[in-house]
């Protein structure tokens, strides 16, 4: 007779046990005691990634560096806590894992607000290469072309990359050359914002070609902040200038 396991905190009664304020059976064991393993976890706060600071650090002794990098030298918990109030810094533990570890005096604060400002400025200067796609038929109607053609300026200028498709139905599949003399066309029309990265190929019964823009993402983002900026500029001067100006204007 194999012996009876009883999951923790599970009260065997006459084969029924109580789990979390409700009676179930002996086969709903396992998953009674899933849901008390999760009700356990959950108990728990979450891990904080912040430096530990001041009171917080829980070490004998510390590796201390000053306000402004030099370094003190190995020194008593008691006495970095007394040099951060003498300067009126904090004490912020910025490598937890050396031995001693490393402390340093600075303003915990202060240090907080520009290292949110950079990774801000870091998010906003970082550019995704972005692939468009544009589809075309070998028989395009000029307007359409002239429209087609319009997204593909403005997403080489945005610094995107462009998936050229020629799409072929029916009899057109026996004229491959339509699309590909189109898909030439096309890039020699865009020659000044960008190149031709991946040449025309045949792929079932589209063809393919990716144009690839001259101007990098970041260039094409600093360019257009810029752009913004000078436009807000001017919006603001024209609201600053007396109303006579503006009427005559």
């Amino acid at each position: 007779m194999l012996p009876v396991i009883v999951e923790p905190r599970l009260r065997p009664v006459r084969g029924v046990f109580r789990v979390l304020g409700r009676w179930v059976t002996p086969k709903h064991r396992p998953c009674a005691a899933v849901r008390q393993a999760t009700a356990w976890c959950n108990r728990g706060g979450p891990i904080s990634a912040e430096p530990r600071i001041n009171d917080r650090i829980r070490v004998p002794e510390v590796r201390l560096v000053g306000p402004s990098g030099e370094q003190v030298g190995i020194v008593p918990l008691a006495k970095a806590l007394e040099l951060a109030q003498e300067y009126d810094l904090d004490l912020v533990e910025v490598a937890a894992n050396a031995r001693p570890p490393v402390c340093k005096l600075m303003d915990y604060g202060k240090f907080k607000y520009e290292s949110a400002m950079k990774a801000r400025e870091a998010r906003k200067n970082q550019a995704h290469t972005v692939i468009k796609e544009m589809k075309l038929r070998p028989k395009i109607d000029p307007h359409d072309y002239d429209t087609k053609k319009g997204h593909v300026v403005r997403f080489l200028k945005q610094g995107d990359k462009v998936k050229i498709t020629i799409m072929f139905r029916g009899r057109e599949q026996s004229r491959p050359e339509l699309g590909y003399r189109l898909l030439q066309r096309l890039a020699e029309d865009v020659q000044d914002l960008g190149f031709v990265e991946s040449s025309p190929k045949q792929d079932g019964r589209n063809m393919i070609m990716v144009l690839g823009p001259h101007k990098k993402k970041t260039e094409a983002m600093a360019e257009a902040r810029e752009a913004q900026a000078a436009r807000k500029a001017g919006r603001r001067q024209e609201s600053d200038a007396p109303a006579e100006e503006r009427a005559e204007a």
